[in-house]
């Protein structure tokens, strides 16, 4: 790696937190597990980032470290039940929005309408949905980064490698949802997960 963790910035149009102290939280618990980062954030005031593979609990604190070190300001969807007390404060003080799985249309129309409203945006998904293997990616993701017109960051936790790959940032530009996702999961290929065995 040519630059130290500290190193790795948002560029300044990014959406991000002011949040020193959180930073530096989540710089040490990375580097204490051993992670680093490659790659680059996209500069631009609105995207979607989706993070894969996804195949343990164990993803989320990793995933959350990286999201403080780089002070990105980002949403994210979670069944409902993780926000209730004590934890729901922690849950949307991170960006987390409450998601009822029996009506995914309400939480993508709602997130369409909240990226093209706000000056800066960023949703971070994990497309699986889930941590078990799956056939098929889900296709919330794509449909908010069609539905507000903002580009899609390609963000893989490599495991064998320990690094938190940023990149590279693509479009939704197919019409049919199934051929860009196969496209955007090809990106994926020969990134390893936490657990081999929930992986196609």
């Amino acid at each position: 790696m040519s630059q130290p963790l500290a190193s790795w910035q948002l560029g300044q149009n990014a959406p991000q937190s002011h949040h020193p102290w959180l930073r530096d939280l989540g710089l040490f618990i990375l580097r204490r597990a051993g992670w680093d980062f490659s790659g680059q954030m996209p500069d631009i005031p609105k995207f979607v980032a989706i993070v894969a593979p996804h195949t343990s609990n164990w993803d989320f604190p990793i995933g959350l470290a990286a999201k403080w070190a780089l002070g990105f300001d980002a949403h994210w969807w979670g069944k409902h039940s993780l926000f209730y007390p004590p934890m729901g404060w922690f849950m949307r003080a991170n960006g987390g929005i409450p998601v009822m799985r029996s009506n995914k249309n309400n939480a993508v129309e709602r997130t369409v309408e909240l990226a093209r409203s706000s000056q800066r945006f960023a949703l971070a998904l994990a497309p699986e949905g889930t941590r078990r293997k799956v056939q098929e990616w889900r296709s919330g993701f794509w449909h908010v980064a069609k539905g507000a017109d903002i580009p899609i960051c390609c963000v893989a936790l490599d495991w064998e490698h320990k690094l938190v790959r940023l990149g590279p940032t693509v479009t939704a530009d197919e019409d049919d949802p199934a051929e860009g996702i196969a496209r955007i999961r090809a990106l994926y290929r020969g990134i390893q997960g936490y657990d081999r065995s929930q992986q196609l």
